[in-house]
């Protein structure tokens, strides 16, 4: 379910005993309204497995590509992320944008960091690196990082490359060594811990399910 959405879902007794979220405007209401339902205000979109509700409209984008991407695979995701001109991920545990008393401006800069950073994924790229590209303290660059992406730069560092291996085990022949290498996690046994730690599964399990676009 999208935004209010919920609601709907909640009045079937589908949502009892889960955690949901809704639009940040609508969350006091939902939780007044069912009082079984573990609302979570402060989040883009809830995967509870059966059942996943998203925030506003935007963030309905962010869930669509989640469940497309654990469908079709990353590439899939991606392609679609491009034709919708939308980021091709954001964490559904990162923060709703609620109005804030003085808004504090994210800087477009902090955009163009992680666009360069995705190019150059197979080198050492470290919170300095980062933030010396982006002009900025490595402290600054962390703390506004992680409120524009809801990760911190190294975790979305590596969720990137983690995105990278899954594109190439779906688009190419290379072997689990060569893959990582190419993104920077010099190891196969790296990327496999990696790997299973971030989607539950192997390198190979993944290239088995989405090679062809199963």
């Amino acid at each position: 379910a999208i935004s209010t959405g919920a609601f709907a879902l909640a009045a079937t007794g589908l949502l009892d005993g889960r955690r949901a979220t809704t639009h940040w405007h609508y969350s006091a209401a939902l939780a007044a309204k069912h009082p079984l339902v573990e609302v979570d205000e402060n989040v883009l979109f809830v995967d509870e497995g059966s059942v996943l509700t998203s925030a506003g409209a935007a963030s309905g984008i962010d869930l669509c590509l989640h469940i497309l991407r654990g469908d079709l695979g990353v590439a899939a995701s991606n392609h679609a992320a491009r034709r919708l001109v939308a980021a091709p991920y954001r964490s559904g545990g990162q923060a709703q944008y609620v109005p804030r008393s003085v808004p504090e401006p994210l800087g477009e800069r902090f955009a163009a960091t992680r666009e360069w950073a995705l190019h150059r994924l197979g080198e050492p790229l470290t919170l300095d690196v980062l933030a010396r590209h982006a002009a900025v303290s490595p402290r600054t660059f962390s703390r506004r990082f992680v409120e524009d992406t809801g990760y911190t730069p190294m975790q979305w560092v590596m969720r990137a490359r983690i995105d990278l291996a899954r594109e190439l085990l779906e688009r190419s022949e290379r072997s689990v060594e060569q893959i990582a290498a190419d993104v920077g996690l010099g190891t196969g046994a790296n990327l496999r811990l990696h790997f299973q730690r971030i989607l539950g599964t192997t390198p190979s399990e993944y290239r088995r399910t989405f090679a062809r676009g199963e």
